[in-house]
């Protein structure tokens, strides 16, 4: 670890919108904030291709142009953006220690976390390719589902999150198939009834898939019966997985209170943690909505809790 610790009034851990649009506010504060991007500088949106639903940009945005700009925005106002991984943290004291790439040790008075969260995917060589460069292959229904009007299309998942992207693109699309890799739903009753109820979604249990045809676009998929072993093949122009996200909040086990499944916990109405001086936005805090727009509104409430908490305690 280097000798040299710096001293910070403000750590932005994480550069997605959440991260980017806190240090907007904390730098317009004049807390001068530093962000360390992580191992993914931009977060899930550069994984994206179109952004339509983005307020502020009528005729859309790639997801990498996008982040560019909140980049540019942030930076504009003084922040500083640095290339890097939060290896550990340390929140026994007043002063909140953080390690970046396990050797530079930092302290601030005020951190937040907006580490975000990773889709979950199946691994498919096809699969990843063709999301890669936009070709039918995404984690949101809500985000991407409008593309996809009067085309058929397929989704894997089985709990609520599952059966709610399925009644969703079912309003925009004339069929839906919905592969369950087991013989039964993970989700709630009534949401399981909410996909029954819907005539044009056909439900294929013990259904997994194994291949993702297409060359630039997805132009159907092979599926296998893991009780039958039967090959099929599914006539569809977009694959969207509902398997889960994985909050990117590993580090901070043992130091900040998280639910079961990782996802980060923050006062009713504030973004404040279990540590004074700690606060969280975006996706490694939110399972419900993970959009853009709401990871970045939650940003900008963590950069207010974090310059009130600073003055409260005459650090700024």
């Amino acid at each position: 670890m280097s000798d040299a610790i710096e001293h910070l009034s403000c750590l932005i851990i994480g550069s997605g919108p959440a991260g980017y649009a806190a240090a907007i506010y904390a730098a317009r504060a004049d807390l001068k904030p530093v962000i360390i991007t992580g191992p993914l500088p931009g977060g899930q949106l550069t994984q994206t291709t179109e952004v339509d639903n983005y307020p502020g940009y009528p005729n859309g945005r790639t997801g990498p142009e996008m982040m560019m700009d909140l980049q540019a925005q942030a930076e504009r106002f003084g922040t500083q953006v640095r290339h890097g991984w939060v290896t550990k943290v340390d929140f026994t004291g007043p002063v909140h220690k953080v390690w970046v790439d396990e050797k530079t040790e930092i302290h601030a008075d005020a951190v937040l976390v907006c580490t975000g969260a990773n889709a979950k995917w199946l691994g498919l060589p096809n699969e990843t390719r063709l999301r890669d460069i936009g070709g039918g292959v995404t984690a949101c229904a809500v985000c991407d589902g409008f593309f996809f009007k009067g085309q058929n299309v397929a989704l894997v998942g089985a709990g609520d999150s599952a059966c709610e992207e399925a009644t969703y693109l079912a309003k925009l699309c004339p069929k839906v198939y919905m592969l369950v890799r087991k013989d039964h739903f993970r989700a709630s009753k009534a949401m399981q009834h909410r996909v029954e109820n819907t005539p044009n979604i056909e439900v294929l249990f013990n259904t997994e898939v194994t291949d993702v045809l297409g060359e630039n676009t997805v132009e159907g998929i092979v599926t296998l019966n893991n009780k039958t072993k039967e090959q099929g093949n599914l006539d569809v122009t977009g694959l969207f997985l509902a398997i889960g996200h994985t909050p990117a909040t590993e580090v901070f086990k043992g130091w900040l209170d998280m639910d079961d499944q990782g996802y980060l916990k923050h006062a009713a109405d504030r973004t404040s943690t279990n540590v004074p001086g700690v606060f969280v936005a975006g996706d490694c805090a939110d399972k419900v909505y993970r959009q853009a727009v709401t990871s970045a509104g939650s940003g900008c409430m963590a950069a207010l809790d974090a310059e009130r908490w600073l003055a409260a305690q005459g650090k700024h």
